[in-house]
């Protein structure tokens, strides 16, 4: 999906499809999992609004996902959705309700400047190399003030082997189909977790296994 030659419309069509994916398979459970943590532990809440920023936000389904938890529990938010493609952030746009606290912006998440409260990203990181996993491990720490999470695939041959069909059965593009096991074969296992974690100087932050097939990474930073 994305290859040059690929048109906004199609590339529009498979972004709402891997929501459809995400939606199916709860994959939005574990990131307001760590956001109600850090409700429940009085880190965010009524008063200022919250800064939250997701790096390679797609079609923006995971932060309008946070907007709602966030509007149900009272808790104002200044949500920001970075991705590199520009059509992501049309797509996310034209998906997002008017008026709702959410800003897109086009950029390399690297090049990203100020700070936020939380920083979370969902189904990004697969798509780095071991160096870009650190790079991005010790951005999060530094850019930061409460924590961030790390919502991605867990690899393992069941998903690679089951995806495809599955796909097949919901009737997701073919484009979908073909790139749901090629991330999962470039997913992480927990011990791949812990050794870049080592690596970028974040032993602390804490790997779980979330089903279906979801491997999160936390860390909240002492208040």
């Amino acid at each position: 999906m994305d290859a040059p030659d690929t048109d906004y419309a199609t590339f529009r069509g498979c972004l709402r499809d891997l929501a459809r994916v995400n939606r199916l398979s709860l994959g939005y459970r574990p990131t307001l999992g760590f956001l109600e943590g850090l409700r429940r532990a009085g880190r965010i809440g009524p008063g200022r609004p919250v800064e939250i920023l997701d790096a390679g936000s797609g079609y923006g389904d995971a932060l309008r996902a946070v907007d709602g938890w966030a509007a149900r529990h009272g808790i104002a938010v200044r949500l920001t959705g970075v991705d590199l493609s520009p059509w992501s952030a049309r797509a996310a746009r034209e998906a997002t309700a008017p008026g709702r606290p959410i800003r897109w912006v086009t950029g390399d998440i690297f090049d990203h400047e100020g700070r936020a409260d939380v920083i979370l990203s969902a189904l990004f990181a697969h798509h780095l190399d071991d160096a870009g996993v650190v790079r991005f491990l010790r951005w999060m720490e530094a850019r930061a003030r409460i924590g961030w999470f790390v919502n991605d695939l867990h690899r393992h041959r069941l998903a690679y082997h089951g995806f495809g069909p599955l796909a097949a059965a919901f009737r997701m593009h073919p484009f979908v189909r073909h790139d749901g096991p090629v991330s999962f074969a470039r997913a992480f296992v927990p011990g791949d977790w812990r050794r870049l974690l080592a690596e970028a100087g974040v032993p602390e932050a804490e790997v779980r296994r979330r089903m279906p097939f979801r491997l999160c990474v936390g860390r909240v930073k002492p208040a």
